[in-house]
Order: C-alpha cells, then sequence, then structure tokens
C-alpha cells in the first residue's frame, strides 16, 4: 500500500486532542479509534510486541535482520492527534492532480489557498496536491508521519533489507503537549529516534524553542459609568495596556527563522475582573528569560499603578531547547542528511518553529531530531501536501533505516 493511501485511510478517523482535558491520557478517547487501527496493522505487517497501552501509546518492535542484532535501537515516532481548531465537520480531502501552482480555491469555503500566502506552492506545479474541502483542518500533521513510517516498514520488511532493531511509537496529545509525559522511554527501548513531524520533505530539525505559557488575572473596579471618576478600574482595558507594553512587531505574523515572539491565545472578561494567556516562544535561552522578565515588569508595573493585586501574572514552562542535547550526538543529523541524499532529497537543516514530543524526549536521555513529512500549512483549513513530497519523506526513512543497519 502507498503512503498516500494510508494517509487518506487515517484522515477520516478524526483525533482531535481537547486541551479543556489536558490531565487526562488521552484528552479525547477518540485518539484510542487510531491507535487501535494502528496496532492491527502492525501486527499485519509482521512486527512484533504490538501494544497500546492505557494512556493510548502504540508501542512495537521489529527484530534486527541477522546479524545485526548489536546494532543501534533506532526509533521512529509520529503523533496521533490533531488540533481541535477546524475539526467540527466531516473532513474532506480534495485531490489535485497536475496542480498548476497557482491560487487554488478550496472548495466552495469562500477560503482560497494562495502563492502570497504559501510561496513553495509554485514549486509544487506538476505535482499532485492534497488539500481539505477549506471547512476543516486536512490531518496531515501528524497523520502523515504515521503513513510514511508504516509505508517504509512495509517495504523494509518486504524487501528482507538488512536493519538494526527498530521500536516504533504513536503517541497521543502531541498538540496540547501533555501527552509525552506518558511516555514510556524504558519500554520503549531505543538508542536514538527521529520524529516525522516536520513540514516539507528533506527538512532536519533539532533546534526548537523554548517554550512557556503566560496567563494574567486582572481584577477591575466597577461602578456606575456616570460616576466612576477616579474610582473605576476597568479590567478589560487593563488587558488591552497589557497587550499594547508587548513589542508590537514580536508577534507570530511578523517572525521568522530564529526570531522569538509573545503570541496572545484568549482574553476575556468585563470592567469587573478578565484575563489573558500568551505563549511565548524563543531559541536563545537568554532571550526567552528575558521575554518572560518583561512579562513580569508590566504585572509589577500596573501593580504599582493600580494597587497590589490588581494583576497577577503565572508563567509555566512547557518545553526547551533540544539543540544542547542534540549537539552532542550530531551523528543523528549527518545520517538524516546521508539518508535524504541517497532518497534523491535535498537536505535543509532547520530550525523547528514550535515543539515535538522530541523536544522533551531528549532532555529524558532518548535524542530525538525531527524529520519534514511533506506537508505545510498546519493548524489550520490551509493545510496541504503532495503525494511526491510523502513519498519523498517515506524513502527518507527507508534509507535512514539502512545508514544505521552499515553503522
Amino acid at each position: 500500500m502507498e503512503a498516500i493511501d494510508r494517509l487518506l485511510r487515517y484522515i477520516e478517523v478524526k483525533t482531535p486532542s481537547n486541551e479543556e482535558n489536558d490531565s487526562e491520557c488521552p484528552s479525547s478517547k477518540d485518539e484510542f479509534v487510531l491507535a487501535n487501527l494502528l496496532a492491527d496493522e502492525l501486527s499485519e505487517l509482521g512486527v512484533e510486541d504490538v501494544a497500546v497501552d492505557e494512556k493510548c501509546f502504540v508501542y512495537a518492535k521489529l527484530p534486527a535482520t541477522p546479524g545485526l542484532e548489536g546494532a543501534t535501537k533506532l526509533g521512529l515516532i509520529a503523533h496521533m492527534d490533531t488540533v481541535s481548531q477546524f475539526c467540527d465537520g466531516t473532513i474532506t480531502p480534495v485531490i489535485h492532480k497536475n496542480y498548476d501552482g497557482r491560487d487554488l480555491a478550496l472548495g466552495t469555503s469562500g477560503r482560497t489557498l494562495t502563492v502570497h500566502d504559501f510561496p513553495r506552492l509554485a514549486e509544487l506545479k506538476g505535482r499532485t496536491l492534497l488539500t481539505s474541502d477549506g471547512t476543516t483542518i486536512l490531518g496531515v500533521d501528524d497523520k502523515a508521519g504515521i503513513a510514511e513510517i508504516m509505508t517504509a516498514l512495509e517495504r523494509i520488511i518486504a524487501s528482507g533489507a538488512p536493519h538494526g532493531p527498530l521500536r516504533i511509537a504513536f503517541t497521543p496529545d502531541e498538540e496540547i503537549g501533555t501527552g509525552v509525559d506518558n511516555f514510556d522511554v524504558e519500554r520503549f527501548d531505543a538508542d536514538v529516534a527521529y520524529t516525522l513531524d516536520g513540514d516539507a520533505e528533506g527538512e532536519i530539525q533539532y533546534q526548537n524553542f523554548n517554550a512557556c505559557e503566560a496567563d494574567f488575572e486582572v481584577g477591575g473596579v466597577s461602578v456606575h459609568p456616570g460616576s466612576a471618576k477616579g474610582i473605576m478600574v476597568n479590567a478589560m482595558q487593563l488587558c488591552c495596556d497589557i497587550n499594547n507594553m508587548l513589542p508590537g512587531l514580536e508577534a507570530p505574523r511578523y517572525t521568522e527563522g530564529y526570531e522569538g515572539f509573545y503570541h496572545l491565545l484568549e482574553i476575556h472578561g468585563d470592567e469587573c475582573a478578565g484575563g489573558m494567556s500568551y505563549i511565548v516562544r524563543d531559541f536563545d535561552a537568554a532571550s526567552f528569560e528575558c521575554r518572560k522578565q518583561t512579562l513580569r515588569h508590566i504585572a509589577k508595573v500596573l501593580n504599582e499603578r493600580w494597587g497590589e493585586g490588581t494583576v497577577t501574572l503565572t508563567i509555566k514552562d512547557e518545553y526547551q531547547n533540544m539543540a544542547g542535547v542534540i549537539e552532542g550526538c550530531m551523528y543523528t543529523i549527518d545520517n538524516a542528511k546521508l539518508a535524504c541524499e541517497r532518497a534523491g532529497v535535498v537536505p535543509s537543516v532547520t530550525p523547528i518553529r514550535g515543539g515535538t514530543d522530541g523536544c522533551q524526549l531528549s532532555f529524558r536521555g532518548l535524542p530525538c531530531p525531527n524529520l519534514g513529512t511533506g506537508g505545510e500549512g498546519y493548524h489550520g483549513p490551509y493545510e496541504h501536501a503532495t503525494v511526491e513530497g510523502i513519498d519523498a519523506a517515506t524513502r527518507v526513512v527507508v534509507e535512514l533505516v539502512g545508514v544505521y543497519a552499515e553503522q
């Protein structure tokens, strides 16, 4: 079976994680449907020790071919959940053969996939493009990674290609950043691993954001506006003040590459009380700490102005830049580059402007860079991929297994 056929099958199973239920794993029971499907498929392929645990992790092992039992134990990981945004309706994949590289209307949704917003579209001319109908996400993030791992396993097993011990895991709740807390590293039993959770084929990533959440709670003083002079403290106005005190150009829309940002996720309340939530990102640890200190300073200044306790700030660290770990085992990057070259794919080492399960796993003793899957535009209705890109990413996985076998 080709990877695109698997992807279309997996897309049918909606698996949005639920940030409102982040204390449970999985956050959505729908994820078990895909987990059990994948476990059955792994067993049918002849993979061993296949299991779905109580937290919805799928674990499996493929023993080494004779003579390679002592080779590096290589892990391959992808996540089963999707974001919950744009996931209410039926997901309807649309295949555009011989795509012309131009702006593309997404069904009757009123949305258009534009070259202006996604410049790489022009490079995809002549390929078979996969999109949604514009009303939902597509699910390429990260079901393409799952499809590529599955297809690579099938090809490796069918060809009898030499390989060392392989470890497979499919994880829940990556999109809300909590699932990997329950990942059993000892059970997985890999020396190194790769997540397939990136964008374009050929991407190799080992530098990710340092990340935290920042929540402001704001108290106000409410009185009749006609007699409010010198008395009223409008909590919503203070929320606006907080946002205006942050650097306006250090938001996701205006940043790229290694540039960090503050991103306002949500604002709520009225004149009596309110709050707002941010995520804060930066690659450099010192700059990241400066960003957090800026938030603390804003809270301090507003409390000095309006009274102690008016503004409460809570900062929660999420994950760290795994570069410090991977730089101690750069052979993982060199091997990925070699695998790309053998697969006929140009390798591109780029930063992850986000995080992956591999970020946290790297700090738990399992070095885990990230590889591209052939998609773009994740987390919204503009998500897209190409059959050719997915096939290329699959070849990279097959070659990567071969590179580790040779070593």
